[in-house]
């Protein structure tokens, strides 16, 4: 069955995850991962918790390559769950915000990507971003990512629920600062510059989801 390092180090390789990701994740240093992957340590208590959480398989597996049935997430394996939030949640949201603490959340969906641990997920609402996102669609957001020109992101604006639009750059201020705006894909809605504006990015969407019968 391999040693608790071997098992680490394929489970991480099989999810495409640097060390510095997975270290990331969980809230520990890329040394720390490479020690564990050496059988130099181990991890325990909340570390172990979310590293077979984040890695979609029991505690029990990675530390004896068995599984326990009594303590099988109904995850399946490498899957994750990322919950549904409300718009306001968003809002206040954070990459230290821990998602995988499951309480208060009743709706999820499943993800087999290699996000991060603060990951989330939003229901569409609203017209601004149709034709390409509609009402009732379900996107997947990654606090932990810093968008890129192009990408969809979700970001609070000073009011109490958050914004969905597309990221453009424009530069950066005399104070090193970012400038951007933020792009609704229909005409009609008002683009958002972050020179006027309070802007706070909140996270970059990684996943769109949607019912086709719907």
């Amino acid at each position: 069955m391999g040693t608790f390092g071997s098992r680490l180090k394929a489970l991480r390789k099989e999810r495409r995850f640097t060390q510095a990701q997975l270290g990331n994740a969980i809230g520990v240093s890329d040394v720390t991962v490479g020690y564990w992957e050496k059988d130099q340590n181990e991890p325990r208590g909340v570390s172990l918790t979310k590293l077979a959480r984040y890695l979609g398989v029991t505690e029990g597996f990675l530390m004896s390559g068995k599984e326990d049935k009594s303590n099988v997430s109904p995850v399946s394996m490498g899957a994750m769950q990322v919950p549904i939030i409300s718009w306001v949640q968003a809002g206040y949201w954070t990459s230290e915000t821990d998602a995988m603490n499951r309480e208060g959340f009743t709706d999820f969906v499943l993800t087999t990507e290699p996000h991060s641990m603060g990951t989330f997920a939003l229901k569409i609402k609203g017209k601004s971003m149709e034709p390409e996102f509609k009402e009732g669609d379900v996107i997947v957001v990654d606090p932990d990512l810093y968008p890129k020109p192009g990408e969809f992101v979700i970001a609070k604006n000073g009011s109490d629920e958050a914004t969905f639009k597309r990221y453009r750059s424009r530069g950066t201020s005399e104070n090193g600062e970012d400038i951007f705006e933020l792009v609704p894909l229909n005409d009609d809605y008002a683009t958002i510059n972050s020179l006027t504006v309070e802007v706070r990015i909140v996270g970059v969407v990684v996943e769109h989801r949607r019912n086709m019968r719907a």
